[in-house]
Formats: C-alpha cells, structure tokens, sequence
C-alpha cells in the first residue's frame, strides 16, 4: 500500500503501521570485519569503500553497543521525536562471526530500553547455515531486517567494482533467507561504470522475481582514499548529475513491485571525505525533486510494474 503523502511504499509509514509511533533506525558498529578485506576473498575490499566501511560516518567507535545505541536514542529523540528504536549493525559484514559471537551482539542491542528490532547488513557470502538459522530465530521472536549488499546484477559490474562475489551468490543467499522467512533489503548502486541505463532499471523486475521484500537505491559516491577515487581523479568515471540521478530512481520506481518496501532513495557521504558529487550532500533536496517528479509525471511505484 503507497503511503497517502508519498508515491512510494516509503519505509517509515511501515514502521508507524507496526508499531504505531515514530521509530528510526540508530547505526551501531560491532567492530565486525569483512571478506573482501581480510583476505578470506580479498584483501582491498570494493572500490568504493574507505578504510572504515561505506556509509559509516557518524558513529561512535570504540563503545559498547549499550553505549552507541543510548547516544543514538538520545539523537533521534531530540531531532526527529522519536519514541521506539532499530539497532541498525551497519559497517562491513556484521554476520562474518561465529553464531555465538553473533547472538550475543545482537542480544546485546535488544536489551537497550526501546529498541524494538533488529536490522543487520551484510554480503551475500557471509551467510552459512548456522548463521542463518540464528538470524531465522531472531526473525520469529522481534521485528527483524537482513539487508544485502547486491549493488549491480551484472557479473561483469561486479568483477569491475572488486565485489568479491557473484550475482549467482546474492540469489542463493536470497532464496535460504525466503526459506526461513527472513525479510531481505537489497542494496543497488544506481550510476556504476559502464553500466546503461536499460541495465539498470533491469535490477527492478529481478528484486520481484526473487522476493526481495525491500530495497534501498544509493547514487555512487566518490570518497576520499578509495580506488575508485584515484580512477575518478584521472577522469576515468563518469557520476550522475543529479537530474539524471532523479530521473532514474523515478523510472526505477514506475517498475518496481508496489509491495515491496522502499527503504532508500540516495545516499549519505560524509562531507569531510566525499568528493562528487557535492550534490548530494542537499539530500532532503535531492528527495523532495524526486517527489516533485514523480507527481509531474502523474506516476508512482509501481505505474509500469
């Protein structure tokens, strides 16, 4: 069901169905590693990913996850009036543990005072049995999320960005997850290099065709100190300007199964290490265009699903 406000199965108006208040999402880092950088599968990790994880600014290293979730609810309460509370484990792979190191973690967070659930990102090969059958416990007993990081359907995509594994490993991964009723978010990077805009937008009818149940789009970003950052400085990649941006992820939208939840739309770059585009930094800027367009068109999620 679309959102009376918006034109897309926005995530947040799910969180208010469920729990019938204001909750967010508070990022926690488990000191977790990952297989693209330890030399499990490889040892320089994605070409877009900096020496502390992708997405992971604003958190506090170093603190216990009580710690890190106690200074986030207090954030999110003062700044968005927020009553109830995800435990978001974000940076690198935060199933590549052992189950019992795993459940403890997690276990962890849920003792938090209103923390309500639990969403845990990780890669498509960080997933053996005992792993999912713990994440399939946690699914059963609390409102529980398993994000992957597919980022490009292609094989060819995913060799070029140092991925570390295959489209065929996300769509095993995905199809355990449905076995034992787990909800999974995919991760897609819309603007990769070489990639048309036809391939792309392909990426919306293989989440239906898998039982994706939620989906998060982020624009490539340029950080500082990663490999795609030297490419990008010798004019070797090209980025999406931001109207190009915005038309896609509303094409995107048009194709995309309205039941599925949209959880993102554009991604967060720290300031401080991002060098393009610098548009995203408006990012309340770059959603309300995207809703702008969407009602020019006349369209929503879904419209040529």
């Amino acid at each position: 069901m679309l959102d009376g406000k918006k034109r897309y199965n926005i995530f947040s108006e799910e969180l208010k169905r469920v729990f019938g208040c204001r909750v967010h999402r508070i990022s926690v880092d488990a000191g977790f590693s990952c297989p693209n950088r330890d030399g499990t599968v490889g040892n320089t990790g994605c070409i877009y990913c900096g020496g502390s994880g992708s997405g992971s600014f604003g958190i506090i290293r170093g603190a216990s996850i009580a710690e890190q979730l106690e200074h986030g609810k207090e954030v999110m309460t003062r700044k968005y009036k927020a009553k109830k509370f995800l435990a978001y484990f974000q940076p690198y792979s935060n199933t590549f543990a052992a189950p019992g190191r795993l459940q403890a973690l997690y276990d962890q967070a849920l003792a938090v005072e209103d923390v309500v659930g639990l969403i845990v990102g990780t890669r498509p090969d960080c997933l053996p049995a005992a792993t999912l059958d713990l994440l399939a416990s946690y699914a059963r007993k609390t409102y529980f999320w398993l994000e992957l990081g597919l980022q490009s359907h292609l094989d060819r995509t995913l060799s070029l960005i140092r991925r570390g594994h295959d489209f065929a490993s996300f769509v095993r991964a995905v199809k355990e997850c449905k076995a034992r009723q787990i909800k999974v978010c995919a991760h897609i990077i819309l603007g990769l290099p070489g990639e048309t805009r036809e391939e792309m937008l392909a990426g919306a009818s293989i989440l239906k065709d898998l039982g994706v149940d939620g989906v998060k789009l982020h624009l490539l970003h340029v950080m500082r100190d990663t490999a795609l950052a030297d490419e990008y400085l010798r004019g070797g990649v090209r980025i999406l300007d931001r109207d190009e941006y915005v038309g896609l992820v509303c094409d995107f939208l048009e194709l995309l199964d309205p039941t599925i939840s949209v959880q993102r739309l554009t991604g967060d770059g720290n300031r401080d290490h991002l060098i393009a585009p610098l548009w995203s930094l408006q990012k309340f800027e770059v959603l309300n265009t995207i809703d702008n367009e969407l009602l020019r068109r006349g369209t929503c999620q879904g419209a040529r699903f």
